[in-house]
C-alpha cells in the first residue's frame, strides 16, 4: 500500500475499497469519486490597519443526491482545495449514515484567524458571506462552524445575507451553528463531543467495559475535545491525558476537567501551564496507557509511524479522517475497536439538522429535547453499524462505509441517471 497521509487520499481510498466490496458499477463510482461542484474565489477585504487581506476561498459540493449539501466553514492558514474536497466527501457519507436529508459539502477560508482581532475577523467573514452568497442556501448548501470559525461568525453570515436581501431573517435556514438568540439551537456546540461519548458508551456495552472509571485520553482540546471531556466526566469516565498544540497533560487519577476548561478559556484555548497534572510533549500522547483514545484534532494523526505505540482498547474518532489506511490495518490486526469518524463525530451534523428543521418550522427545541434525540440517534446508528459489521464479519469502518455509500447509491438510482 502506498503511503496515504491526507484527508483527500484517505477519503478516496475508503471509497475505492467500499466500491470493490459492494460491487459498485463503474458509472456510479465515477459520480461519487469527484465532487459535483468546486468553486475557488479570491478576496481582498480592507482591514483596520489600512492593508488589504489576501484570502482564498474554496467551496465544494460533493454530492446532493439525498438533499442540499451540508458542511462546515474551515478557516486556517493551511486549508487547501484538496483538503476541502476530501472533507466534503466525508460529509456525504456522514449525512447518509446519520440518516439526515443532506449531502456533503465543505468550505475553506485560507487565512489564519489568530492573526487578526475580532473586528477584522468580522470584516473577513462578511466579505466571504457576500462573495459566496450565490453558493449558499437552504436548498443548495448549508454551512456551519468548523476549525477557526464559531457561532459568532455564523451569526454574522446570517445577518449579512438577510441584510443583502432587505429582510429581517433569511429565507429558510442558510446557516447552522448560529447563536441561539438568532435562531440557533440549544446544544449545537456540544453536539459533536457528546456524540463521541454516546457512541463510546454504546461500544463499551458491546465490549463488556464499564464507562464508570474508563480511562480516556483526548488529543485536541478545542470544541470537540473539550465538550467530549466534559461529557465523559459526566458519565463517570476519567480523563487521564489531554494534548493540544501547546503540549500534553497527564494524571492517571484523572484531570480536573472543570478547572482545565476554565484554564483553557483564559489561556487562549491552550492547556499549557495547567497545574495539577504532569506536563509532557505532545509527541508522547499516543503512548499513553488508556482504555479509550479520542483523536479530536486534525486529520491524519494516527499514522504508520505512531500506531504501534497505541495501547487503547477503543479508538473514538472525534476528528475527520484522523487515521490513515496503513494505521487502520495495524489497529485492526491488534484487535483495537475503532469507532469511525463518519459515525463517531456525526452528532454535530444531526443537531445541525434539528436546527435546520427548527428554523424552517419556526419553533424552538429545549436542550433536554436535543440531548435525548441526539442520544437516541447516535445509539441507533451505532447499533446499525455494529450489527452490519457482525453479520458481514467486517470492521466498523467498512460497515459504516458500506451502509453510507449504499444509501447514496440507492438515492442516485431512485432519482435516475438522466439529467
Amino acid at each position: 500500500m502506498a503511503i496515504i497521509n491526507s484527508v483527500f487520499k484517505t477519503a478516496q481510498y475508503n471509497l475505492m475499497q467500499t466500491a470493490e466490496r459492494i460491487g459498485l458499477e463503474e458509472n456510479l463510482l465515477r459520480k461519487l469519486a469527484v465532487p459535483k461542484e468546486k468553486i475557488e474565489q479570491r478576496l481582498t477585504p480592507l482591514l483596520s490597519n489600512g492593508k488589504l487581506a489576501n484570502i482564498e476561498i474554496y467551496i465544494v459540493r460533493h454530492n446532493d443526491t439525498l438533499g442540499p449539501s451540508k458542511g462546515g466553514i474551515r478557516m486556517t492558514s493551511s486549508v487547501s482545495m484538496e483538503e476541502v474536497v476530501g472533507l466534503s466527501m466525508e460529509m456525504t457519507w456522514k449525512t447518509s449514515l446519520m440518516g439526515v436529508p443532506f449531502g456533503g459539502g465543505k468550505t475553506g477560508i485560507r487565512f489564519a484567524p489568530e492573526t487578526v482581532n475580532s473586528t477584522d475577523k468580522e470584516v473577513i467573514i462578511r466579505s466571504v458571506a457576500r462573495s459566496a452568497k450565490r453558493h449558499f442556501g437552504p436548498e443548495l448548501y448549508i454551512p456551519a462552524p468548523d476549525m477557526g470559525t464559531n457561532e459568532t461568525d455564523m451569526g454574522h453570515i446570517r445577518d449579512c445575507i438577510s441584510y443583502s436581501e432587505g429582510t429581517s431573517i433569511t429565507r429558510g435556514c442558510f446557516v447552522t451553528g448560529k447563536p441561539i438568540i438568532l435562531g440557533g439551537i440549544a446544544g449545537r456546540r456540544q453536539a459533536t463531543g457528546r456524540g463521541v461519548v454516546y457512541t463510546t458508551v454504546a461500544a463499551c456495552k458491546k465490549l463488556g467495559l464499564n464507562i464508570q472509571g474508563l480511562k480516556v485520553a483526548i488529543q485536541g482540546f478545542g470544541n470537540v475535545g473539550s465538550e467530549a471531556a466534559i461529557e465523559f466526566h459526566n458519565q463517570g469516565a476519567k480523563i487521564i491525558a489531554v494534548s493540544d498544540a501547546s503540549g500534553m497533560l497527564f494524571n492517571d487519577k484523572g484531570l480536573d476537567i472543570g478547572r482545565l476548561c476554565q484554564h483553557a478559556k483564559s489561556n487562549r484555548g491552550l492547556i499549557s501551564s495547567f497545574s495539577g497534572a504532569e506536563s509532557a510533549s505532545r509527541e508522547e500522547f499516543f503512548g499513553v496507557l488508556c482504555d479509550c483514545l479520542v483523536p479530536a484534532a486534525a486529520g491524519s494523526q494516527i499514522t504508520a509511524d505512531n500506531v504501534s505505540k497505541i495501547k487503547a482498547k477503543i479508538i473514538s474518532e472525534g476528528a475527520n479522517a484522523p487515521t490513515t489506511p496503513e494505521a487502520d490495518e495495524v489497529l485492526n490486526d491488534n484487535g483495537i475497536f475503532v469507532i469511525p469518524d463518519i459515525l463517531c463525530n456525526g452528532g454535530g451534523v444531526f443537531v445541525s439538522y434539528l436546527e435546520y428543521i427548527q428554523e424552517t418550522q419556526h419553533e424552538q427545541m429545549t436542550e433536554s429535547q436535543v440531548k435525548t434525540r441526539l442520544y437516541e440517534k447516535m445509539t441507533s446508528c451505532f447499533d446499525d453499524v455494529y450489527n452490519y459489521a457482525h453479520d458481514k464479519k467486517a470492521t466498523m469502518r467498512k460497515a459504516s462505509m458500506d451502509l453510507a455509500v449504499g444509501r447514496v447509491v440507492a438515492g442516485i438510482k431512485a432519482r435516475g441517471l438522466l439529467p
